[in-house]
């Protein structure tokens, strides 16, 4: 199953009402996709993350879990009653899911983002970017990732812009700063690079908006520090409310660094031009999403000057999560039949009219 990634999709308003669970070790990339599924779901979730340092976690995905998070047992991760769905991503929390689906002898339905590396068939349904390799009756696939950086939510921040930035001088370029990974780590050339290509941007008349990460160097955050000091503009440094939403709003460029799929996704669903700062390293498969992003006139390599692009708003956090509601409905035809049998009985005394 793939989808296009462009578009809203239909969610029934039913699937609201289900008592969900979203369950994560806490990397924030893992829980903000399931947060913008359990979002366009309609879902009020409850978050379980599991702690650092649990025991057992090391042998996920394949092991079991810590003996005292077993599924209603008082004090632990699963305590109280099962949920209706569960929504979980990253390795840590396979073997949480694979519990709570047998606790439940399958009544929840699983749901997992990203490749669980255990198999198709770890969950009822499973969400993989279209360059992994896992696939399988139950896989959805889309470009880009689920996230929370919604069409409403940006409908709203232009409506009512940040303060902070909504005197800044037109033209005004986001700047999204990841940081160090397993993959990859910057250098002082990249810092040096990246520096040199915004200054060009300031120099040509255009505001900065920046905003790092926690896995962002010092060294790099020190040096962007110092180009907004000299040349304006604003930087968030992670004092007073997170700004992200709000300079993807009104941003007319967004400069984005190829660290994180994550943020060139949700820099997509603006519709506004994207210039990738490519790292050496960058994560092979993530270069396959930045291709056909590429494909769909939605971004160029930031080599220091904006780029005439135009493109439809790419977010395929409605598609999957329209996906989802589906596999949930069928999941539910097989444990309450008289479900699947209402809408018939509906058709015919329509029919006897």
């Amino acid at each position: 199953m793939s989808g296009s990634g462009a578009g809203d999709g239909g969610v029934p308003p039913e699937i609201g009402r289900a008592r969900a669970w979203i369950v994560t070790d806490g990397k924030a990339g893992d829980e903000n996709q399931c947060i913008g599924v359990s979002q366009a779901l309609g879902l009020a979730p409850e978050t379980r993350r599991i702690p650092r340092g649990r025991p057992l976690t090391w042998t996920a995905p394949w092991g079991p879990i810590d003996p005292r998070d077993a599924p209603g047992r008082t004090g632990g991760l699963l305590e109280g009653p099962l949920p209706d769905i569960l929504i979980a991503s990253g390795r840590r929390a396979v073997p949480y899911l694979r519990a709570v689906r047998r606790a439940s002898k399958g009544r929840t339905f699983t749901a997992f983002l990203k490749d669980p590396r255990t198999g198709h068939d770890t969950a009822d349904f499973i969400w993989v970017p279209d360059y992994d390799d896992l696939r399988g009756p139950n896989v959805f696939t889309t470009l880009t990732a689920p996230h929370p950086v919604s069409r409403a939510r940006l409908d709203a921040a232009r409506a009512r812009p940040d303060p902070r930035l909504s005197t800044l001088p037109w033209p005004r370029i986001a700047v999204l700063i990841g940081g160090d990974s397993r993959h990859l780590s910057y250098r002082k050339s990249d810092t040096r690079r990246l520096v040199r290509d915004l200054t060009k941007l300031a120099d040509g008349g255009c505001t900065l908006m920046m905003t790092v990460s926690r896995r962002t160097p010092p060294e790099l955050s020190a040096a962007l520090a110092d180009l907004i000091r000299r040349k304006g503009g604003f930087l968030w440094d992670g004092t007073g409310e997170n700004p992200y939403i709000g300079m993807l709003a009104i941003a007319d460029h967004i400069v984005v660094t190829s660290d994180s799929a994550n943020m060139v996704g949700e820099a997509a669903s603006t519709g506004v031009p994207l210039l990738l700062f490519d790292l050496p390293r960058t994560y092979i498969r993530h270069r396959r999403m930045f291709a056909g992003l590429a494909m769909a006139g939605a971004l160029k390599p930031f080599i220091g000057r904006l780029e005439a692009l135009r493109y439809a708003p790419i977010d395929a956090t409605p598609e999957i999560a329209e996906a989802m509601a589906k596999a949930y409905a069928v999941h539910r035809e097989r444990f309450d039949p008289a479900r699947k049998a209402a809408p018939a009985k509906a058709i015919a005394a329509k029919g006897s009219i």
